[in-house]
């Protein structure tokens, strides 16, 4: 992939974006259009498509995107009310940046807000 997308320009330091969380696995920051009072999206370091091209290589990965996701709910303070963790898959489903991502969304009630 020769085009940096706005994710890992992001995770590189290139795009200013109030990141969350970081370390060599994962980067987390705040959505630019929040669907929640918490919105907050992770992304692997590592450039994967959508959730069609993961494989059995990813399973790190993805778990720890999901114990991450735990931690800043946590951090965050809306662990206990609860939060919604969504993850599309291509353009049907509302993925508009082509590189797997993760919404954790919280802060009040999410009703049938989906991201």
């Amino acid at each position: 992939m020769n085009k940096k997308n706005i994710f890992q320009e992001i995770i590189l330091g290139n795009i200013k974006s109030k990141i969350i969380y970081q370390d060599k696995d994962i980067t987390a920051f705040n959505d630019i259009n929040p669907k929640a009072l918490v919105h907050i999206i992770i992304v692997p370091n590592i450039y994967i498509k959508n959730m069609n091209k993961i494989n059995k290589k990813h399973i790190f990965i993805l778990g720890k995107m999901l114990l991450v996701s735990s931690k800043i709910a946590k951090k965050k303070k809306i662990s206990k009310n609860g939060y919604r963790i969504v993850i599309n898959c291509n353009k049907y489903a509302g993925q508009e940046v082509f590189y797997l991502h993760m919404h954790l969304l919280g802060g009040n009630y999410l009703g049938n807000i989906v991201s």
